[in-house]
């Protein structure tokens, strides 16, 4: 079930509100509430949330450097289509952060602390598969690839993986169900954490890939099956931009 606006906001942390309004429609846009080809209007956003223009026009101007959004003068502003090469972009950025990340804890070895943490979080995750709560792995989901980033000391790899997933996470909400079992997921976070605690970085390394890999497999089906979603060009916008920063 798509979650509504309000719903996505209740979801959020209290906060600062620019903060929490960008994050409601980054993942408003990711978790199709707002869908492809949807125009946006700063005003009826504003009124929905009980905010001013000012956060709601910063928060365009994000989500348009995150390029998930296009403001088109003199036409309006509209939710983009997904991505194919974007997505395969953002995939290839990923894991290999990631990938570095298990290495790194699987070299290093998890705070007990953390190794709860984790294994709480799968046990959560396969609670998801009696209920059919697809809304609620997809954040547990989330919640795990986080985890592991920031309690090995590696945020600024995280928030670079952020900066350019958004279009990849657009495929990661679509794909679960149908296209991606919870229950295969799960069993992969099972066996990333298994490698990592036995320091393992070969091992950790390749269930990682492993994992990160899956939407090869479930992205033709997607597009297939949903093509008024995508398109096939890129979105440019910041994330080129962050990454020949980066290379520079």
């Amino acid at each position: 079930m798509t979650p509504s606006l309000l719903a996505l906001w209740d979801e959020q942390p209290d906060g600062n509100v620019r903060q929490r309004l960008y994050a409601v429609l980054r993942q408003s846009i990711i978790r199709m509430t707002l869908a492809p080809s949807q125009a946006l209007s700063e005003k009826e956003i504003a009124e929905t949330f009980a905010v001013s223009r000012q956060p709601v026009r910063e928060a365009f101007i994000r989500l348009s450097e995150s390029g998930l959004i296009e403001v088109r003068p003199q036409r309006g502003t509209y939710v983009v289509h997904i991505s194919q090469a974007d997505v395969m972009e953002a995939r290839f950025v990923r894991e290999a952060i990631e990938i570095a990340v298990a290495r790194d804890a699987a070299e290093q070895g998890l705070a007990p602390v953390v190794r709860d943490e984790l294994h709480e979080l799968i046990d959560r995750q396969q609670r998801c598969i009696e209920t059919q709560d697809h809304d609620r792995f997809y954040r547990l989901d989330e919640a795990f690839h986080r985890t592991l980033a920031l309690e090995t000391g590696h945020d600024a790899a995280w928030r670079v993986t952020q900066e350019v997933k958004a279009q990849l996470d657009r495929v990661r909400y679509l794909s679960v169900p149908d296209a991606t079992p919870i229950k295969k997921l799960i069993d992969q976070h099972t066996h990333i954490l298994e490698s990592i605690m036995a320091h393992d970085p070969e091992a950790a390394e390749k269930a990682v890939r492993e994992h990160l890999r899956e939407i090869l497999s479930s992205l033709p089906d997607l597009v297939e099956r949903f093509p008024e979603l995508f398109t096939s060009t890129s979105t440019g916008g910041r994330r080129t931009s962050l990454l020949s920063g980066a290379s520079a």
